[in-house]
């Protein structure tokens, strides 16, 4: 039985918990343009954040973990092609262990599953000469990298073919868009300009590489489905509070609308927002989200990577459930709740990486102490304690006793401005361009540096 997209959307989305959408279920499918003879398995993943820190703590074990599942799954899902949507890293400048890590999982897939190829773009945290450099050695594997955004677009636009050398699928795959490779800056542009003329310089990208995707499956006179790949926000997108995709956007590139995405493509595989999701009420435009919880406040979270199986007439979106390789647990409360919490994962001999949030009336002075009486002799680590009473009475009464780690870089520009008595007509401007400039610095800095705040790496990149 076939259904048509909007009514897959129509009659599985609804709202769920804490913000979140359902996806639509599996095995339903959507009509889609396509004419080929052969079936294609593509997965669908993005935003592993390889080296990402939690609080301090390093997770070497946690993504080796993940990697070696993900061959696993490859494999015994039977999957042709592999598309990664940006952030393999989470830094310009991994770790060697960490790029051990990636070069170890690809040559496995390569040489260890029927997996014909491989395609990965740089996210907007990946540094693209770094992703990008051994592209000749990774096309022997037929691995194809893209790390910026090309002068010349086709050479984004690949064609795959399958063991017996005849067209598999056609790819458009573009990187995370940076203004200055796709625009000239020009004298005088306001913060609302340059967005404007961004977004416009993407749709025309997309709408440029749609042709040529198209064309050259015309020249082939066989049926192959069209692929595009992108990391950036689509409007309307979900994010997940911590991910940092709401400040990495203050004044900078901004929503780009899901109308971008030509409708020649039969799927686009997306990259940046944290939680799965489709884009404008397509479910062949999604984000695959993030395979793994990069921070508390997706504790809890299911997470996945994304099948899908393109069939002659159509296609089928299904998700694969991603273990925890590493639980986590927010606890929150007065110290009765905390308490009695804090019993549960002890009975259980859980182990699990801890926030503790305070949230109780009464001080209490020795809060870490009771904290670590509970835990002791388990294997539950906290790696972070939050009095948030406190921390709430100095944001109302005593600012002057703040530091920089209860801030976030643009409400210690707030404050600034406020302090100098900026006119409050002339602040948005203001605050869109310091956005501007975060984005570049965030972009751009070398792996542990932060911004103006003091906060432990892993807590202020999404």
């Amino acid at each position: 039985m076939k259904y048509s997209s909007q009514a897959i959307f129509k009659q599985h989305l609804k709202p769920g918990g804490r913000g979140e959408f359902e996806a639509p279920p599996a095995g339903l499918f959507f009509l889609a343009d396509i004419f080929m003879d052969k079936p294609l398995r593509l997965l669908h993943t993005s935003d592993w954040h390889l080296g990402r820190a939690l609080c301090g703590r390093r997770r070497l074990a946690e993504f080796a973990a993940f990697l070696d599942w993900l061959v696993e799954t490859i494999d015994r899902e039977k999957v042709d092609v592999l598309a990664v949507a940006g952030d393999v890293f989470d830094s310009s400048a991994p770790s060697a262990q960490i790029q051990s890590l990636y070069y170890r999982f690809l040559g496995r897939v390569a040489l260890e599953t029927d997996c014909g190829q491989a395609v990965i773009i740089a996210g907007n945290h990946d540094s693209p000469a770094l992703l990008a450099a051994p592209g000749a050695i990774l096309r022997a594997l037929d691995i194809h990298v893209v790390g910026w955004v090309e002068p010349d677009l086709r050479n984004e636009i690949f064609l795959l073919k399958d063991p017996s050398g005849g067209p598999r699928l056609i790819v458009a795959a573009v990187p995370y868009p940076r203004d200055r490779d796709l625009r000239e800056s020009e004298a005088g542009e306001s913060a609302g300009d340059k967005e404007r003329k961004l977004i416009e310089a993407i749709e025309r990208h997309y709408r440029e590489a749609g042709r040529l995707a198209g064309e050259l499956r015309d020249s082939l006179k066989v049926g192959a489905p069209l692929l595009a790949m992108g990391h950036l926000f689509a409007a309307g997108g979900l994010t997940v509070e911590g991910d940092g995709v709401r400040s990495l956007y203050v004044g900078a590139l901004g929503q780009v609308p899901a109308s971008i995405f030509p409708d020649s493509f039969n799927y686009v595989a997306l990259g940046h927002l944290h939680q799965p999701q489709v884009v404008g009420g397509n479910p062949s435009r999604r984000y695959s989200g993030a395979p793994l919880a990069h921070s508390f406040s997706e504790a809890g979270r299911p997470k996945s990577v994304t099948l899908v199986d393109f069939l002659p007439g159509g296609s089928s979106i299904s998700q694969v459930p991603v273990p925890v390789f590493q639980r986590l647990e927010s606890l929150k409360g007065d110290w009765d709740q905390l308490s009695t919490a804090l019993d549960r994962l002890r009975e259980e001999e859980a182990e699990a990486w801890l926030e503790i949030e305070y949230e109780g009336i009464e001080i209490i002075g020795d809060l870490r102490e009771r904290v670590r009486e509970k835990t002791s002799g388990t294997a539950l680590e906290v790696l972070r304690v939050r009095d948030t009473r406190l921390t709430d009475r100095a944001l109302a009464e005593n600012q002057d006793g703040e530091t920089l780690k209860e801030l976030d870089e643009m409400e210690v520009f707030r404050r600034c401005l406020k302090a100098h008595q900026v006119p409050a007509e002339q602040q948005p401007e203001l605050e869109a361009a310091y956005g501007e400039i975060l984005t570049t610095l965030k972009e751009e800095r070398p792996a542990g540096d932060e911004i103006l705040t003091g906060s432990p790496a892993g807590e202020t990149d999404g």
